[in-house]
């Protein structure tokens, strides 16, 4: 299929997305009236179409040979939410290709997720109710001697990127003490959003709800450890939904297991978790399989959001909706696509 001047050509691989799960039949029939689609069934059609490319929407390999031959291409968009090493972004950089992914699309399902788990760590909403099904309910006092308020609290945000952007007019209403970690931003930004800015230890010491926002990089690899859980209150709550690197797992677990912590995960070291994982039988843990942010219109977003960015690329201008990679950034993370 050839491209015309008015109808640039996007190569479209979006998998592990199905299409239909990305675009709504509007978004999709935007997309095909403004753009001349195809979608390649095999890397040798995928090759042979990259020389008219003006965009691909996807995550397929993108080697420095392989852009080599995309002398037309003007943006290379994820649409699984990350900036994975399956690029060679030097060279897009150089040749100023714009580099997106659908991160954004995400980030206010999995706030409003986040701020479930801390709910129910605070009051023991799905421990009380496993322990009413079996016949152990607890009434009023007995079922609430661990219960604690968000509201007038202490929370600690590791991390104050997209996700932590969306959740922090969520806790506002609790009107806490927010305290944040994070070194890639300078402290004039978040006192700025209404946030003290803290070292890790700080954070950690002085926080009773714990919200762990960090991307993976070599630097933020296990950067809660045995030392720096131990340095977390007892009975603090301490809520994973962004990647599970950035905890040392069996040290948090330990902590779980011996009541220090209690802790809700979205984000496991190995997914499937496995059938035998010593996670499944701890009561202090709310246990969740990855679904933070897959929500139906966390998807859909996606696909307006493709449209909406190459619309604004192919008039000449720059992309509004989608995040950009920072070329001083995008090398560093060492995130993993979900299987």
């Amino acid at each position: 299929m050839s491209s015309t001047p008015d109808k640039p050509l996007v190569i479209l691989r979006a998998a592990p997305h199905p299409t239909d799960r990305i675009f709504t039949p509007d978004a999709l029939t935007r997309l095909h009236d403004r753009f001349t689609v195809i979608e390649p069934d095999s890397e040798a059609a995928l090759d042979d179409a990259l020389p008219d490319a003006f965009a691909v929407v996807g995550q397929p390999e993108l080697p420095a040979e392989r852009l080599a031959r995309a002398g037309k291409l003007r943006a290379v968009l994820n649409v699984e939410g990350n900036f994975y090493p399956h690029v060679d972004y030097d060279s897009c950089f150089e040749r100023g290709i714009h580099l997106l992914n659908c991160g954004p699309a995400y980030a206010q399902a999995v706030a409003e997720y986040a701020l479930g788990l801390a709910l129910d760590l605070a009051r023991g909403i799905s421990r009380e109710d496993r322990a009413f099904r079996a016949g152990r309910e607890r009434y009023v006092y007995e079922g609430n001697a661990d219960a604690v308020l968000l509201q007038g609290s202490d929370i600690g945000l590791i991390g104050f990127g997209q996700l932590g952007r969306a959740l922090h007019p969520l806790l506002a209403a609790f009107r806490p003490t927010l305290r944040v970690y994070d070194p890639w931003l300078p402290p004039a930004v978040l006192r700025e959003q209404g946030l003290v800015p803290a070292t890790l230890d700080e954070t950690l010491t002085r926080s009773w709800f714990v919200f762990v926002l960090a991307t993976v990089t070599d630097e933020s690899r296990h950067l809660l450890g045995e030392r720096e859980l131990d340095l977390l209150p007892d009975g603090a709550r301490l809520m994973l939904i962004s990647r599970a690197p950035v905890v040392d797992f069996p040290a948090l677990l330990a902590r779980v297991a011996e009541g220090r912590l209690l802790a809700g995960i979205d984000v496991w070291p190995e997914e499937p978790v496995a059938a035998d994982d010593p996670a499944r039988g701890l009561e202090g843990l709310v246990l969740s399989a990855h679904r933070a942010g897959g929500i139906p219109e966390a998807f859909w977003t996606i696909g307006d959001m493709v449209v909406d960015d190459l619309t604004l690329i192919a008039r000449g201008l720059p992309p509004a909706r989608m995040q950009v990679a920072a070329r001083e950034l995008v090398g560093r993370y060492r995130n993993r696509p979900v299987s």
